[in-house]
Parts: C-alpha cells; structure tokens; sequence
C-alpha cells in the first residue's frame, strides 16, 4: 500500500489573479476509493492534472510513488476505428483480453469495442474507457466526471461496477454514485483541502454540524468581542479622568495625594490593557472561524404570467432521422406550473424533444401547437461555446437583467474576481453557472432545462433543486439523476 503525500502545495495559473491551491498538505493511501468533490472552479481537475506531471510550476511538494490512469482518455469524437483498435494505442501495455473481461464485468456485450468509435453513444464511449482504464495493472486511477453522458442506468451500472473496484480517485457531483461505490471523501473547501472517512452523504452531514457550529460560535464570538470592546474604552477613560485629577483641586484647596491617585489609574490602565488582550484573543479566535462554510444563499425563479394555462401541446408527433424513426405518436400539454421530467434511456430523443418545444426541429407528423407570443428561457447541454469576459456575454445579451444575472452568479458561487476572467477558462461547471444565471435573469414564460445538473458541483445542485421545487414555474427537464427527478418533477414523459 503506497501512499501519496501532498506538502505545502501552492498553484496558480498566469492568467488567474488568485490562488487555486494555497498551502495545501494531506495524505492518502492508494488502496482507498476517494470521492473528489467541492464547489466548480476550485481545481479538482487542476489538482489530477498535478498528479499526473501534467501541469508543473507549483510550489510545496507531491510525492507520488505510483503510476496513474487517467479518464478520459484523448479521442476524437468522429474517428472511425473501433475501440479495440484505439486501446492498443491508448494504452499499449494492456492485453486485449483484460479489455474484454472488464467491458463483461461492466455489462457490456463483446461487439461493443468492434463497432467504429463515431457510432457509439456517449453512455458506450464513457463505460468502454472505464474497462480499459481498469484494465491495466499497478496503477492509481483519476476518473474525471465519468457520469455526464450516463443514463440513469447507466450511472447504475458504473456504481454497481466501481464499487467492486478500489485504489482511485472519483470526480463526480453525482450524491448516489459518490455514496454507492467510494469509502473516503476528497473535498476541495474555500481554503483547505480535507479528508474524511466515508461517504459524501456522511461528509455532507459532518460538514452542515460544524458549519453550524462555526456560526455559532462566530454569533458568541461578536457578541463577547462588542462587550470586551465597550468595557476597554470606558476603563481607559476613567484611567485618563483619575489621571487628570492628580492636578486638579479637591474640598477648596486641598489637593489629593498624587502617589495614590497615580496608583489607581496605573491599575486601571492595566485592567484596560488585560480587557483589550483578551478582545485580541476573542478577535483571533474568530478569524478562525467561517473560512471554509460553504454559502448556499437561496435562488428565485420568477416566471412571467401568460393569458392562457395550456402553454405547449405535442399531438401525436413524430421525428426521424435520416430516415430512421425516433419519435412516434407522442402527445402531452404543458400547462402553468408543470414541471415535466423528459426520462428515457440515451439516444431516446429527449433533446430532440426539447427542440422541437424550442422550434429548431419541425415534426414530420403530428402537431406541436406553442402560441406565439410564449416566452422560453433555455439552459443547453454545456457552454463549450462561451467566450470573452461576463462583460462581453452581457453586452451580447441586451435581454438580461444585468445585475439579477450577476447576483445569481455570486449566489451560486462564482466570485467576483471571476468576472473579468475569459470564459474561456472556467471550468465546464461555472460556465453551466453562467447559462443558469442568464435563464433566471431574462423574462419568461417557461423554462427548458436540458441536463441542468450537468458538470454542476454538489452545493450548487441541492441549490437548484430548492429553486425549482419551490417555484409555480413551468418547465421541461431532462436529468438523470433519479433523485433530483423525483425530488422536482410533477410528472414525466417517459421515452
């Protein structure tokens, strides 16, 4: 059992105006199964990255006397050789074999890894790059958000498969994934990184009693620090008036005894001096405090009111591609205060259903009846495309609410000094944040969520599911995460 020891570790980009890390120092054995979790843009990939050799320029030290795996692997989403081939250079020590055994332990049929890499869906590609990941020998794996193109079963799936597995670090905002395959959390806070034994459920629960603690005692702490104040600044002001009066004139002319009068405002200048060390005290003792709460201010959705309950209709539509049938016969409404849950296995149509609410697509049979005038905020898959500053996306969106949107983002977690930053560079994450944001501060009727929770950290998930329980807006979502589903959705359409 090795065991990787991170000492006074220090990074940050060129292009970031902070810290990513700052004098971190932890230990963890290579045997454990470790949830990686903490808020978007904290650096988990960033610190995999490290592990790996990958990113350098860091001060304080990583031993790490183990060989690393890392998902995902680097391959272009429209090649056309089969997985089997691409292993062999993908990972050229491991033995085809091992692949075949490890995609059967994953329930994935033999001719899976024979079939041109382009073809398969995202599901096939991220449970193909598991089994060979896991095939090699003497390594410690980095699995970087492997849940992101993952149906519920197969998110499942993975769970049931990791669970037999150990030695590996696991990304993932995924609670039910976290909780059913790993046996220490990794967690990235606002200014440490911690270890503890056990499950992200369990994690979670330590952390909401000592967050509530430290505010407590922060409440105590102020409180003591206003009294301590108040009684430093009267003792030395009666100090200074008994001072005063060793020159003053007492019963007519009698003067009082200056030795003594000197004497009593000595002590209490010192019982100043003794209450002004313990505000210092209490001072410090509170700037301990608070440094890694987690903030999770509450969000507000606040739908425009349309002249009309029933807002979208599907009758019988359907849509292929290319020939090949997806969509048949389908009918629903979406009325004032739905929030409909688009469920189905990957590849059903559940984003082709999004677009053809949203207009992109046109069914080739059937109706889908929207009025005109109906209002849709919409949150795609991810925000690959996003670019400049939010001052530049601001400017692009004459739509937005400019200072509800960037008051959403500080809700969610994204600070201030990321405002001037290029898109560019936030995590996949924040640049989810950012979409979120833009949909809550522009009017609408209706909202359409497509994979909301996508690339979302654990804080800002809990956060939206808040939001949307709480809200009488209506909604069309696709997730995958059968908890937020059945924790959010009034109804389904199942696929």
């Amino acid at each position: 059992m090795a065991q990787i020891r991170v000492s006074n570790l220090t990074f940050s980009y060129d292009r970031h105006f902070d810290d990513i890390f700052r004098d971190v120092s932890f230990t963890l054995d290579t045997d454990w199964k470790l949830g990686f979790t903490g808020r978007n843009g904290r650096g988990k990939t960033t610190f995999l990255k490290i592990l790996t050799g990958e990113l350098a320029g860091y001060a304080g030290s990583v031993d790490a006397p183990v060989r690393f795996g890392y998902f995902p692997y680097p391959v272009d989403p429209e090649e056309e050789l089969p997985f089997f081939a691409l292993a062999e250079t993908l990972a050229p020590d491991v033995e085809l074999w091992r692949l075949y055994r490890e995609m059967g332990l994953l329930g994935l049929s033999g001719d899976t890894a024979d079939r041109p890499y382009r073809v398969l869906s995202g599901g096939e590609r991220t449970k193909l790059m598991l089994c060979l990941l896991f095939s090699g020998e003497d390594r410690f794996l980095l699995i970087d958000e492997p849940t992101n193109h993952l149906d519920a079963a197969g998110r499942a799936a993975v769970a049931a498969y990791l669970d037999k597995k150990k030695g590996f670090i696991l990304v993932s905002h995924d609670r039910a994934l976290l909780d059913g395959c790993t046996d220490h959390t990794l967690s990235v806070n606002r200014q440490s990184i911690e270890i503890e034994k056990g499950s992200i459920s369990s994690y979670l629960l330590n952390k909401e009693r000592r967050d509530a603690y430290e505010r407590e005692e922060n409440a105590r702490l102020a409180k003591e620090i206003g009294k301590l104040k108040r009684a430093a600044a009267q003792t030395a002001q009666w100090s200074d008036r008994v001072e005063a009066s060793k020159t003053g004139v007492f019963d007519g002319n009698v003067r009082p005894d200056r030795g003594h009068v000197g004497r009593m405002a000595a002590k209490m200048m010192k019982r100043s001096k003794v209450i002004e060390r313990r505000y210092e005290h209490k001072i410090e003792e509170k700037a301990g405090l608070l440094k890694n709460v987690e903030k999770s201010e509450s969000l507000k959705l606040n739908p425009d009111a349309f002249y009309t309950d029933r807002l979208v209709s599907f009758l019988r539509v359907g849509f292929s591609y290319g020939g090949a049938p997806l969509l048949s016969g389908l009918s629903f409404e979406v009325r004032a205060g739905d929030r409909l849950a688009v469920t189905g296995a990957n590849g059903s149509g559940k984003s082709t259903l999004l677009r053809l609410i949203l207009g992109e697509l046109t069914p080739d049979e059937g109706v889908v009846y929207k009025p005109k005038t109906l209002k849709i905020a919409y949150v795609p898959q991810d925000g690959a495309r996003l670019t400049g500053t939010i001052g530049d996306f601001e400017a692009a969106r004459p739509d937005l609410n400019v200072t509800l949107f960037r008051t959403v983002l500080i809700k969610t977690g994204l600070g201030r000094e990321q405002f001037d930053k290029e898109l560019q560079t936030y995590s996949a994450g924040q640049k989810k944040k950012v979409l979120l944001a833009a949909a809550l501060s522009v009017s609408a009727h209706m909202y359409i969520f497509d994979e909301l929770l996508n690339y979302m950290d654990i804080y800002a998930r809990i956060q939206i599911e808040t939001l949307l329980k709480n809200s009488g807006a209506a909604m069309v979502f696709v997730e995958h995460d059968r908890a937020f589903v059945q924790n959010v959705a009034t109804g389904e359409i199942k696929l």
